[in-house]
């Protein structure tokens, strides 16, 4: 296994950091490094995906005949790694990232037609209906039950946690199609519209303060089936697919930016705390683990290997390390972290912050990515994948 770069990986690396310099504004780069979560508004995401779209490069893990750029999966690698050093927003994931992996291989030659060229050109804006009240992780538990009537469904329940479904067109909705047999066999894989009649979107503010998540409630919503990918009472067998993308999505060059930027502010104070420091340069061996072992997940993928159990791992050691660095910054902004200030996060807010620029999201950072290790299928969750998957168990 080899995992240095190429010269051809090189010439590539130095393409799309001059790409980068080019095309990423203040503005996208305050969005990308200011964010508190994984999702950034759409008034910021969609602005870079258009740029990313006129380049060809806004699908990067999509087959060449489907609008992707046909890269490798180091280049992939390369191109997320640039894009995290660099500040840039990250693209909302349900769409490019999640339901348009799983329509390309799943959807029918008019799903695909249909919804790919949108989801290309940021037409479509895209939430996950999977989690609801009472199932907590246990997502076969799902009761949002669709009955057949014709040539639709009718949808009664609700979805819970649905991350920007307030500003979603579409979704993407895991239904109880059948209740008998095991729960993973009467489930079925919906893909509809949120402006139909019957949908309420509730929001839920999180900890920092912040509207990203929601409940929606489903109350005689009419889907038609030819929004139904794959076979009916088979949308288990989609559902862990797409899981696969977004277990396995990003890498860690993120954390690393995050914690480079953290370890330069503490650095720079001539008195800090000599335990911090070595906490930081702690943290820095661990993440320097993750990303040898991301390397080694695409050197298999580059063998056309699916990312397997290693999703699982390496969804667990992200969301950790996420969290362990978002400990640290709060350690290091001291007494300033407990001032509550969020028009200051805002990207193009000339407001001065309470303490310094460089933490004043690192609280609301804390408690947004709190939900980490839940989100994505627990960590808990994920460790049981890896002991049956891995060691047999």
């Amino acid at each position: 296994m080899h995992l240095g770069l190429s010269e051809k990986d090189i010439v590539f690396r130095d393409e799309v950091r001059a790409f980068l310099r080019d095309n990423l504004t203040p503005e996208l780069v305050a969005a990308g490094t200011k964010a508190t979560s994984v999702f950034v508004e759409p008034e910021y995401t969609l602005v870079w995906q258009k740029k990313l779209h006129a380049k060809g490069w806004v699908a990067p893990s999509w087959p060449k005949e489907f609008g992707g750029p046909g890269w490798s999966e180091m280049q992939r690698y390369i191109f997320a790694s640039e894009c995290a050093i660099a500040g840039a927003p990250p693209l909302a994931p349900m769409g490019l990232g999640m339901v348009g992996p799983c329509i390309i291989g799943y959807g029918t030659p008019e799903q695909k037609a249909f919804y790919l060229p949108r989801l290309l050109a940021g037409e479509d804006y895209w939430c996950q209906g999977y989690s609801e009240p009472q199932s907590g992780s246990d997502l076969a538990s799902l009761s949002l039950k669709a009955v057949r009537d014709g040539d639709s469904y009718i949808l009664n329940g609700s979805k819970i946690w649905t991350t920007h479904a307030h500003h979603a067109n579409r979704m993407f909705c895991l239904v109880r199609t059948d209740s008998e047999g095991k729960p993973q066999e009467g489930i079925t894989f919906l893909l509809l519209e949120m402006d139909v009649p019957g949908i309420t979107v509730d929001p839920i503010i999180t900890l920092a303060g912040e509207h990203e998540l929601n409940q929606v409630f489903f109350d005689n919503v009419r889907v038609p089936v030819s929004g139904r990918l794959g076979e009916e009472n088979d949308g288990w067998t989609v559902a862990k697919y797409l899981l696969e993308f977004e277990r396995s999505g990003g890498s860690s060059a993120g954390l690393e930016a995050a914690l480079d930027r953290l370890r330069a502010h503490v650095l720079a104070e001539e008195n800090g705390d000599a335990g911090l420091r070595a906490r930081l340069e702690l943290a820095a061996t661990q993440l320097e683990a993750i990303r040898v072992t991301e390397q080694r997940v695409v050197a298999s993928l580059s063998s056309g290997r699916p990312p397997g159990p290693a999703a699982s791992m390496l969804k667990v050691q992200r969301t950790e390390m996420m969290q362990r660095i978002d400990e640290l910054a709060i350690e290091a902004a001291g007494l300033h972290s407990a001032v509550l200030d969020p028009a200051t996060w805002h990207p193009e807010s000339n407001l001065e912050p309470v303490g310094p620029e460089a933490l004043c999201v690192s609280t609301a950072k804390y408690l947004n990515n709190r939900a980490g290790s839940i989100y994505g299928g627990s960590n808990e969750v994920q460790r049981n994948i890896m002991a049956k998957s891995v060691l047999g168990l």
